[in-house]
């Protein structure tokens, strides 16, 4: 859950930066109602936004169906260790 989650956000439009922020608690219904509302009235108005959780929204659908087992040995220590490359420059 991230920050955002069991708070509102403060007063005004929320931004593309915003939306970007707290699409996971958008998509695990963990938003506030007023949150929910704003986040789909920026979807209204932005279209780039829009493509952005159309896009994600079919990568989570496609990503779900891919089971670990299917993922051959060698992909998978390539997608780890560059998952754990990415998490340290993060930091």
């Amino acid at each position: 859950m991230s920050a955002w989650a069991g708070g509102e956000f403060g007063p005004g439009e929320l931004t593309c930066r915003d939306l970007a922020e707290i699409i996971t608690d958008y998509f695990e219904g963990a938003l506030t109602p007023n949150d929910r509302l704003r986040f789909e009235g920026h979807l209204t108005e932005c279209e780039n936004c829009t493509r952005y959780v159309d896009q994600l929204r079919v990568t989570v659908e496609v990503t779900g169906r891919v089971g670990e087992e299917s993922i051959p040995p060698a992909v998978r220590v390539e997608l780890l260790e560059a998952f754990r490359g990415w998490a340290a420059k993060e930091r």
